[in-house]
């Protein structure tokens, strides 16, 4: 089952819940970042190895 949850507050990507996980990461102020964002957030950057 799939329910949105909200966008995130950087991109406005809609961030669902999915089988009771939320695809996405909760800020203290309840605001919602997608893992994307997040990501670049914290500097981390992940790139897809062939």
């Amino acid at each position: 089952m799939q329910e949105l949850v909200g966008q995130c507050k950087t991109c406005n990507k809609h961030i669902f819940c999915q089988d009771g996980f939320i695809n996405g990461v909760v800020l203290e102020d309840k605001s919602l970042l997608c893992f994307d964002c997040y990501d670049k957030e914290q500097g981390r950057t992940f790139q897809a190895t062939e």
